[in-house]
Order: structure tokens, then sequence, then C-alpha cells
């Protein structure tokens, strides 16, 4: 694609890509358990909601390979699961709760083909020399239609993000979109 960066941060310019940024977002608005899973409190929540509907319990396959009795064991409190169990738990939390929650965003985010408003904050070039800097401002544009972006979300495909954060979001900046292909941050609210 035209404009693609090759080079970021070449010259020390410090940012993240748009899509990234947008990943973190929605992840904020999805609103996961904020306990680290190494607490009790924490690991208590995470399989709670792995075993609390059938989708869930479908996709605890693809999280921990435990039995129920060991998962019992460490909901009881009398085993601790491993570090690659932990890993997996949440995993499998982070992939069920997107999926649950990207129906409800998505909704909230179109607003009935209303939209929402996206801000565009532009990399850090404190660190890049002064000829070498490019004039880049803070944009803000209206999103109309998030329906790949949330998708690629929720299935956690960073490829099909950016692609569709691209060809959906970012080109409607016109001829300087490029610009915002890295960024510090992505703000939008639902």
């Amino acid at each position: 694609m035209p404009e693609r960066n090759l080079e970021f941060g070449k010259y020390g310019a410090q940012g993240l890509k748009g899509h990234e940024a947008v990943a973190r977002r929605l992840d904020a608005l999805a609103g996961f358990v904020a306990t680290p899973i190494t607490q009790r409190r924490g690991l208590l929540a995470r399989p709670h909601y792995l075993t609390r509907t059938e989708h869930a319990r479908r996709a605890r396959a693809a999280g921990p390979t435990v039995t129920d009795r060991t998962l019992k064991a460490w909901l009881a409190g009398r085993r601790g699961p491993s570090r690659g169990n932990l890993e997996n738990i949440v995993a499998a939390y982070r992939s069920v709760r997107r999926h649950n929650v990207a129906r409800c965003l998505l909704a909230r985010l179109n607003r009935e083909g209303r939209g929402t408003r996206v801000e565009f904050h532009p990399v850090n070039q404190s660190q890049v020399d002064r000829p070498r800097q490019r004039v880049v401002e803070y944009r803000t544009l209206n999103v109309r239609h998030r329906d790949r972006i949330v998708e690629a979300w929720a299935r956690d495909d960073a490829a099909a993000l950016d692609e569709a954060w691209v060809n959906d979001a970012t080109v409607d900046l016109g001829s300087e979109w490029g610009q915002y292909e890295y960024v510090t941050d992505i703000g939008f609210a639902a």
C-alpha cells in the first residue's frame, strides 16, 4: 500500500501501530477482570467465567487441558495451576470475553449508522532532529462502520485488524492517512 512506513523509528520517532492502539482501546472497553491471575480472586474469577455457559465450556477446550476434578481443586484452593496452565487460562478467558462482548460493543460503536468519533494522537517526535520532523497534528474522524474491525479484534487476528483499520477508518483521513499508521494513542468511547 502507498504511504506504509517501512522503517518506522529510524530517526527516533516513538509510537505504535494504529491497529495495536485500537486493540488496546477495545480491550479497555471490554472490561476484563482487573485482578491479576496470580492472586486468588483473579484465579477464581476466570475459571468461573469459563464454566458459566456452554459456549465458554467449548472455548475452555482451547484453554487449559485439565479435568473437571483438577479445576474444582483450583477453585477450592487445594491446588494451584502451573505457569503454563495460568497462561492458557488467561488466553481462553480473553478469547471468550472478546467473543461475548463483541456484538454489544459493535452496536455501541456503530450507534445505528451514526458512528462514534475517533481521536488520532500523532507519534512522539521529541527525539527526532528538527529538520527530520514531520508536521503531524491531532486529528478526529467519525467512523460509522466498525464491523470488520471488531470482528478481527474478537478473533485476535492482528493482520486482519490492521487491514480493517486502514481500509475502514484511516484512509478516510484523506491524502495524509499514512502519517497516522503509527500513533501514540487512539481514543474513542462507546
